[in-house]
C-alpha cells in the first residue's frame, strides 16, 4: 500500500510518493509514470486537476537526509526540477523529516547534492529555499544563451512573452539540431521596466508550455546577468514572474565581469503547496 501526495511548485504539479516505507518499485516503470500524469485520464487530486508534471519518489540516503528521484511525464528521468525540489523538501517536512544538522535539509538529486529551507509555513502552503547547483556551463547559441542548471535549457530574451506562440517556439528550439541528441528546454523571457524577468517555459518530457519551471528559471536569471550590458562581479537578486507565482533567484557571480568562471551559491525561493493525498493499494 503506498500513499500518493500531491503537490503543486508555483502552479508546476507533481505526484509524490514516501519510498523509504513500502516498495514503490512500480513508480519507476515508465508506463505507469505515463499512466499517473496523464492529463486526460491520469492521477486527480482533490482540487480537480488531472495528471501532473512529473512523478517524484522520496527515498533513503546513506549520506544526506533523503534521496530526490524525479521522473518526467514521459517516463524519462536523470534530470533536475527547481520546482519539484522545493515540493519534495516540503513533503519531507510533512513526513517528519528534520536536517541533520538541526538546520538545513540535504538531499540527493539526479544532478547531485541540494540543499533546502523551510522559510515558512502557513497550513498547507509552503515557502521554501532550494539551494542549486553551480551554473559553470553557458554560452551563447542561436539567438539566446545555453545553459545547464541540473537540466538543459535555451534561454532566449524577446520585447513581450506574452505575445508569443510558445508552443510552436519551444518545441523548435527544443528540437533544434544544436541540441541533440538530448535535446533542452526552451525558456522566453522579457524584461519588465522594474527590472524583474517574466519567464514562460517549454518542457522536454513534458512537451508542453508549463506553469513555471524552476531550473528554466534559474537559467532565465542567470542568462539576464549574461546579457546585462553592464556586467559586474558580486551578489545578485532577481525577481521572476512565472504564469501563476512570482519566485526569487540569488546568485554569486565569480571571476571576470565580462568572463565570469561560474555562478555560485545559487538560491531558488518560491512556494511548494500540499493538495492532495489518495491511497493506492
Amino acid at each position: 500500500m503506498s500513499v500518493l501526495e500531491k503537490y503543486s511548485g508555483a502552479g508546476n504539479d507533481f505526484v509524490v510518493v514516501d519510498g523509504r516505507v513500502s516498495d514503490v518499485s512500480e513508480y519507476r516503470d515508465p508506463a505507469v509514470i505515463r499512466a499517473l500524469c496523464s492529463r486526460r485520464d491520469g492521477f486527480v487530486s482533490a482540487d480537480g486537476t488531472v495528471g501532473s508534471d512529473g512523478l517524484m519518489i522520496l527515498s533513503g540516503s546513506d549520506s544526506s537526509d533523503f534521496r530526490m528521484e524525479f521522473f518526467n511525464p514521459d517516463g524519462s528521468s536523470g534530470m533536475m526540477c527547481g520546482n519539484g525540489g522545493r515540493c519534495i523538501a516540503a513533503f519531507a517536512d510533512r513526513l517528519g523529516i528534520r536536517p541533520t544538522d538541526g538546520k538545513t535539509l540535504r538531499f540527493d538529486a539526479p544532478d547531485g547534492l541540494h540543499t533546502a529551507s523551510v522559510v515558512s509555513r502557513d497550513a498547507d502552503l509552503y515557502t521554501v529555499c532550494l539551494g542549486m547547483r553551480d551554473v559553470s556551463e553557458f554560452r551563447r547559441v542561436l539567438d539566446g544563451w545555453f545553459l545547464d542548471t541540473g537540466t538543459r535549457h535555451f534561454v532566449r530574451f524577446v520585447d513581450d512573452v506574452e505575445a508569443l506562440d510558445v508552443d510552436a517556439l519551444g518545441r523548435r528550439y527544443r528540437h533544434d539540431p544544436v541540441f541533440s541528441p538530448q535535446g533542452a528546454n526552451a525558456n522566453f523571457v522579457s524584461v519588465l521596466p522594474d527590472g524583474s524577468l517574466k519567464v514562460r517555459t517549454f518542457e522536454k518530457g513534458v512537451e508542453a508550455e508549463t506553469l513555471a519551471c524552476g531550473t528554466g528559471i534559474v537559467a532565465s536569471a542567470v542568462a539576464s546577468e549574461l546579457e546585462s550590458p553592464h556586467p559586474s562581479c558580486g551578489s545578485f537578486r532577481k525577481t521572476v514572474h512565472a504564469r501563476r507565482d512570482t519566485l526569487t533567484v540569488d546568485f554569486v557571480r565569480e571571476g571576470s565581469a565580462c568572463n565570469p568562471a561560474r555562478f555560485v551559491s545559487v538560491r531558488l525561493t518560491g512556494p511548494a503547496e500540499w493538495i492532495h493525498s489518495q491511497v493506492n493499494l
